[in-house]
């Protein structure tokens, strides 16, 4: 019995997208909507969604729970690597010249400006709980009292 791969990586990608909706982040899938999202004033989270394990089980439980906060962002945004490819694109484009591409990741935006990133390496091969302080540190520094 053979598995339809473009059927599996579907329902992966669905279930990845549907998590973060249900958490409050608003999906970016076009270039138009991250320009959109970028002229925003305060702050914004980013969260680089991904299809491997460690956004399943990290990122994006991480990305749920960071934001249960006094201090947390005020816009919750996500763009799908390997997915939405152009607006991923262009959001990268925003974290400056020095940002090495890397997903999962999340990245904390002030009036468009980064002003924190968490890359990969600060996710993969970590517990949730270290990334949510990780990302509360930056709202701590970064963002008002809801």
């Amino acid at each position: 019995m053979g598995m339809d791969f473009n059927l599996l990586m579907t329902e992966t990608v669905n279930r990845a997208r549907s998590e973060m909706d249900a958490i409050g982040y608003e999906q970016l899938t076009t270039p138009e909507q991250v320009e959109e999202v970028v002229k925003r004033s305060g702050t914004t989270l980013v969260m680089i969604n991904s299809v491997c394990g460690c956004a399943g089980g990290i990122a994006r439980p991480a990305a749920q729970h960071a934001v249960h906060y006094d201090k947390r962002p005020d816009h919750l945004v996500t763009v799908f690597a390997g997915q939405d490819k152009e607006a991923t694109a262009q959001m990268r484009m925003h974290f400056g010249d020095d940002h090495l591409p890397s997903s999962p990741s999340f990245a904390l935006l002030k009036d468009g400006e980064l002003v924190a990133e968490v890359g990969r390496y600060e996710i993969e091969g970590h517990d949730p709980m270290s990334v949510v302080n990780n990302l509360q540190s930056h709202f701590e520094e970064h963002c008002e009292k809801v």
